[in-house]
């Protein structure tokens, strides 16, 4: 397993967003394979599902060596790794209530642990997706109504039994026990008691006198709880629409986290790279056209018009952007590569650097044991980091890049 969240679970990405701002294209565009992989860390694939990559600077250059890649795939000098996204039903107004395909999405995004919301920056498609003129239509109104779908349905869950379990912790002054019911109500929908500590904190409510909370009080606490469980990324699609550009730094002063896109473009780079006629790695600020190049010159003016409309004027598609983005910012995650043999930055196999994990940040040297085989954090005695050469203990705390060798005393035996 490559990719994992807290207590090993992998994580998840949704992609979410009202019909017609180009959510399937930005899928298409993100889960079309670069190359084959031998080990995918994703055993089943269902139809509203597919596998994006993170895209990270691979250590073998700063270590001068040849890598091997198992569980990811290295392109010049680039590491590619394998993640899950959920392609989510279009949200109309309503979803909560089940309008729509609602109950459709609702029931896709329980399992995200972080959502990629496609927006049509140009704001070109009204409230429930119609086309409409560029410009007349406010994005932001797009992220308040999917902000206040989500907390609603949240919210409708919360509420079944809450009036008994507020007065009860009141009147024991049991702060855990409404801790406990959250906790417990909201397991399915990746929600943990760390999100709920954190919306307390948040809202500066107190857990002791649910029971005096007012209803702005509880939809309050729901809204930070669904805002610290599942963080959000706007993907301001349809950059290369003039009306995009306003818009774009509306959204920012909200203090949304933002990046610009064209899925479109994007899609058309990688499926012209799959076809050898670019060179294009996700994520790329350019392209070069190969020698067996496009086969018409209609389709050398397209992929013309993508580098001077999109990568020239922006320096990427910005979909690659947005995925890295949410797992090292939103997430606040770090990629590791695990090895056995710390001289030969190798597994027992020889291979170099076969398996690169993305991690939370603040995760330990015992815990990545664990993470690798539960009975070599079991056994655990010390790791050592590849750069530095240092031996490090349990607790020691990963950086992005640390190349690790665990010990064990199985090991050592």
């Amino acid at each position: 397993m490559s990719i994992v969240g807290k207590k090993g679970r992998p994580y998840t990405i949704g992609i979410v967003g009202k019909p017609n701002v180009g959510k399937s294209t930005f899928f298409s565009a993100a889960t079309l394979a670069p190359a084959e992989i031998a080990n995918y860390p994703f055993t089943t694939i269902k139809a509203n599902r597919g596998v994006g990559y993170i895209r990270t600077p691979c250590v073998h250059t700063e270590f001068g060596v040849k890598d091997n890649p198992i569980n990811s795939v290295c392109i010049n000098g680039v590491r590619l790794i394998p993640i899950e996204l959920i392609d989510c039903a279009g949200l109309v107004p309503g979803a909560w209530q089940g309008k729509g395909l609602g109950n459709q999405f609702l029931d896709e995004i329980r399992k995200a642990d972080a959502l990629i919301h496609i927006v049509d920056a140009a704001g070109a498609t009204d409230i429930e997706g119609r086309q409409c003129k560029p410009g007349s239509h406010d994005p932001l109104e797009d992220v308040r109504f999917l902000e206040l779908e989500i907390t609603m349905w949240v919210a409708s869950i919360l509420k079944r039994d809450w009036s008994k379990v507020a007065r009860t912790a009141e009147s024991k002054g049991e702060p855990r026990s409404l801790l406990n019911h959250v906790e417990a109500r909201l397991s399915g929908l990746s929600i943990r008691r760390e999100h709920i500590l954190k919306a307390l904190r948040d809202t500066e409510l107190n857990p002791e006198k649910p029971f005096s909370w007012s209803d702005d009080d509880f939809l309050r606490f729901t809204q930070s709880l669904c805002v610290t469980a599942k963080p959000m990324l706007i993907a301001a699609n349809k950059i290369d629409i003039s009306t995009a550009k306003e818009n774009i730094e509306r959204l920012r002063q909200h203090q949304l986290f933002v990046t610009p896109c064209s899925a479109e473009a994007e899609l058309v780079c990688r499926r012209a790279a799959e076809k050898k006629w670019i060179d294009y790695t996700p994520g790329d600020c350019n392209f070069r056209i190969t020698n067996a190049g496009p086969p018409t010159e209609t389709h050398r003016k397209a992929l013309e018009k993508i580098k001077e409309r999109i990568l020239i004027p922006f320096g990427t598609t910005g979909v690659q952007e947005a995925i890295n983005a949410t797992y090292f910012k939103l997430l606040n995650c770090i990629v590791v590569y695990p090895v056995e043999d710390i001289e030969k930055l190798s597994d027992h196999k020889g291979q170099v650097l076969p398996d690169a994990y993305i991690v939370p940040y603040g995760t330990t040297a015992r815990e990545l044991a664990y993470l690798i085989h539960t009975e070599l954090g079991d056994t655990f005695i010390y790791a050592v980091e590849a750069h530095e050469k240092q031996r490090i203990g349990e607790d020691h705390t990963l950086k992005n890049g640390d190349v690790i060798a665990i010990v064990s005393a199985k090991k050592r035996s």
